[in-house]
């Protein structure tokens, strides 16, 4: 028998380690510090330790004046922004030499496509590239143009896309006031006709011939401002400037936005009164449509509107205009708004979420109506093309049931194209992938970078449409060429047969 103290005592187990909560993921920043998930590696050789980086996946945003460009995508020979933005990222050491000149290496891809002479302030292009050593703003900054502005960078998902996952577009269009008035700047026939009789409009002539507007018929005007800044890239007007112009706008070749450009109707904010004493006299003001009926403003001393014309954009020209432009909101067949893509293209068809001109600004002495427009994706020369009809509606050069009749498949209609240089993208919006990734990663957005982005806007873009419009008059010679002589098929009524695929041929009016 064994004895009572030979017998084994046994210990109940140990209790159990309390459970301690995972903590929370910690969102992938657009900063360039070393963090737990942001690791660089480091090589032990027979020198001391050099640090080696990963490259990281970022949408960078940036924006910039498109005069002197091509056009945002790269093309060979060409001047483009693309170009000059890939090789800026080299030299910034973005991209290593062995991916120089070759983006598919670098998962390279861009939110829009914008034509030759357009403008972008919410422009995103994505990849994937060395943000390290801290400071990659202020490199690539140092290695491109005034005229293309980096504003940032945010860290994103490894299978983001900046043109795939861009749901929507906002471009922009600052069409002039006077482009509205019916009286201002009718086509040449009528300018040449007014010679000698005392009608104001015979000062249109001096802008038919040489290519530059005249003051008195075109609204709020003051050619003596002061220059604008040389940083700005923008060249200022002068008081005996001439450029030779061809009338017919239609033949400059433009790209407005091919694959896709879509916008967003958030933030629809007004244009902010911008002090730039230091830089340039350029006043912005903005005023509400609703403000202007029955009033007879005033701006800089100046009178509103044309001598002799009292045309304004007050509360009945608002609802006219604004009524044309909600012909294009929702899903239409836009391909008598583009070139080469057929009515039975799948592509043709295209979703206009808003279309709106409520706001009116002045630029250096011009009033322009901002026109925004909000879409999933746009085609070549779509939204010029929309602005074009509008205006010629508005010009009482084509009824407002034109616009339905252009939708049909089996209509074929040659729409006005309007200039490129009013046009710029405002936005890129990614609501979508915002909302999957809110947990994990930052915000692809604009809104750490309004303040920098407004101020580029004015002192760059506003500032080159309204100098473009005092010295080269590009909307109001387009106007000259708005008439049944170039575009027969804006007279076409519900009865005329325009489904022979064949417009007539815009004849040239440079002669």
């Amino acid at each position: 028998m064994e004895s009572p103290d030979s017998k084994t005592t046994i210990s109940p187990p140990p209790p159990p380690p309390p459970q301690q909560e995972p903590e929370p993921k910690k969102l992938k920043m657009s900063t360039t510090t070393t963090s737990d998930d942001e690791d660089t590696t480091t090589t032990t050789t027979t020198s001391p330790k050099k640090q080696r980086y990963k490259r990281r996946k970022i949408a960078i945003f940036f924006a910039y004046c498109g005069v002197g460009y091509q056009g945002m995508q790269k093309n060979p020979g060409a001047k483009t922004i693309e170009s000059d933005l890939e090789e800026a990222l080299f030299l910034s050491g973005a991209v290593p030499e062995q991916d120089r000149n070759n983006p598919k290496r670098y998962d390279w891809a861009r939110s829009a496509r914008t034509d030759k002479g357009v403008s972008a302030v919410g422009q995103v292009v994505s990849g994937r590239f060395y943000i390290d050593p801290p400071g990659l703003v202020e490199r690539l900054n140092s290695n491109l143009s005034p005229q293309i502005r980096i504003f940032g960078f945010k860290r994103v998902t490894a299978s983001f896309n900046a043109k795939k996952f861009c749901d929507r577009r906002r471009y922009v269009y600052l069409l002039p006031v006077f482009a509205l008035d019916s009286s201002s700047h009718p086509d040449r026939e009528s300018v040449l006709a007014s010679v000698g009789s005392g009608n104001e409009l015979v000062k249109c002539l001096e802008c038919s011939e040489r290519g530059r507007k005249v003051v008195g018929i075109m609204g709020k005007r003051s050619f003596e401002f002061k220059p604008v800044s040389p940083e700005s890239g923008i060249s200022s007007n002068s008081e005996d400037a001439r450029v030779e112009s061809n009338v017919n706008n239609e033949n400059r070749g433009s790209v407005e936005n091919g694959d896709a450009d879509k916008s967003n109707s958030e933030s629809m904010e007004e244009p902010k009164v911008v002090d730039h004493k230091e830089v340039s006299e350029i006043v912005v003001e903005t005023v509400s449509s609703d403000q202007n009926e029955g009033t007879d403003e005033k701006a800089n001393g100046e009178e509103k509107g044309a001598k002799g014309s009292g045309f304004c954009y007050g509360e009945k020209e608002r609802e006219r205009f604004s009524g044309i432009l909600k012909h294009y909101v929702g899903t239409h067949n836009f391909h008598n708004f583009t070139t080469r893509t057929k009515a039975e293209d799948p592509a043709a068809k295209r979703f206009i979420i808003s279309f709106e001109a409520n706001t009116v600004v002045t630029v250096e002495g011009i009033e322009f109506v901002k026109c925004e427009v909000v879409g999933q994706s746009f085609m070549l020369h779509q939204i010029r093309k929309m602005i074009g009809l509008a205006v010629a509606i508005m010009r009482n050069c084509a009824p407002e049931s034109l616009i339905e009749k252009a939708f049909q498949k089996d209509v074929n209609i040659n729409v006005p194209t309007a200039p490129e240089v009013g046009l710029f993208l405002e936005e890129c919006l990614f609501s979508s992938y915002n909302q999957k990734w809110k947990d994990t990663h930052e915000e692809v957005s604009m809104k750490a970078y309004e303040e920098e982005a407004e101020e580029f806007k004015m002192k760059q873009i506003y500032s080159h449409i309204a100098s473009t419009e005092h010295k080269e008059g590009a909307v109001a010679l387009w106007l000259h060429s708005l008439n049944h002589r170039n575009y027969p098929d804006l007279r076409v009524d519900n009865n005329e047969d325009t489904s022979n695929g064949k417009s007539t041929e815009v004849v040239n009016m440079a002669e």
